[in-house]
């Protein structure tokens, strides 16, 4: 009999394979459009019972195509993420046709639908981490940005379930005016929950359906640039992060001097990103049209 042996992730052969041929590591897959929050800085949130933007969801056996050529390119790893991915009805066939692709699965959830048939199949089936968004540490502030009574109790029942039965959770949170004088309580509240990992999130991006009002809102939410520094200088070991990943942009920056490359991110290098509705991006945050492809018509969404 063969005996097995035990590695470690990170010395797994596969990635210096892959750092050598450059290939595909990850992809992200928004299944819907659709929440049952109504997040005051959201940029793609769409009602739950909206029926025109349910019906351009991909259907299972889009995304099992998507993932079958994610894979051949050499895609590990993929992140389903919304909206609420978890109001899809078919959301553990989702998941299930991913896991059985060979993919490390995450998800990102607001966490206020997780049922015990969630909990069943998390547990049988572990992700490889379920990313949960904290939009304040009591229920006023919390229910301030999402826009909806009685979301507290869901989010914290629903995170409950997921930490009970060991599930690998990780917490973040938006750093928005709505909860700006709530962070320290936030950031407690999520140290005292996971000791993995917690992040914040300063960025607002603009409503991909360019609605105005939202916008409006979206632009209200944002903090000023000294606020942000100097939320960022207050965290000791984020701030030594984020130097260290500055210096190493300035000295890619000074390699690529005469390089006429738009993006030096990596951008689309490593990773891709698909809409709910079959828009094809190198990353979620880039909606320039010249950019975006229609994977279901196969062809760039830019107007000729």
């Amino acid at each position: 009999m063969k005996q097995s042996t035990t590695i470690e992730i990170s010395d797994f052969p596969l990635w210096d394979k892959m750092k050598e041929q450059h290939r595909l590591l990850s992809f992200d897959l928004e299944i819907t459009a659709r929440c049952n929050n109504d997040c005051r800085h959201c940029y793609i949130n769409l009602p739950s019972g909206d029926r025109l933007a349910r019906s351009r969801e991909l259907t299972l056996r889009e995304i099992g195509n998507i993932a079958d050529q994610a894979v051949e390119l050499g895609a590990v790893w993929v992140l389903i993420s919304g909206g609420e991915p978890l109001l899809r009805e078919d959301f553990p066939e989702i998941y299930l046709l991913l896991k059985r692709k060979g993919l490390l699965v995450s998800v990102f959830t607001n966490a206020t639908l997780v049922r015990e048939e969630h909990i069943a199949l998390f547990t049988m089936f572990p992700p490889r981490d379920i990313e949960i968004t904290v939009y304040g540490a009591t229920q006023e502030t919390y229910e301030r940005v999402t826009g909806r009574p009685g979301s507290f109790a869901a989010f914290t029942a629903g995170l409950n379930r997921l930490l009970e039965c060991g599930v690998k959770v990780r917490l973040k949170a938006m750093a928005i005016r709505s909860n700006f004088h709530e962070l320290p309580a936030i950031a407690d509240f999520c140290h005292a929950r996971t000791k993995d990992f917690f992040r914040f999130d300063p960025q607002l991006h603009l409503r991909f359906d360019r609605d105005e009002e939202r916008n409006l809102m979206i632009r209200a939410e944002r903090l000023t640039p000294e606020e942000i520094v100097a939320l960022e200088r207050s965290d000791e070991g984020r701030f030594a992060s984020l130097q260290k990943n500055c210096d190493i942009l300035i000295q890619e920056e000074v390699a690529h001097t005469g390089c006429d490359h738009l993006f030096h991110c990596g951008l689309g290098v490593g990773s891709f990103n698909v809409g709910y509705d079959g828009t094809f991006r190198l990353c979620s945050s880039l909606w320039a049209p010249e950019t975006i492809c229609d994977l279901r018509q196969g062809y760039c969404c830019c107007p000729l």
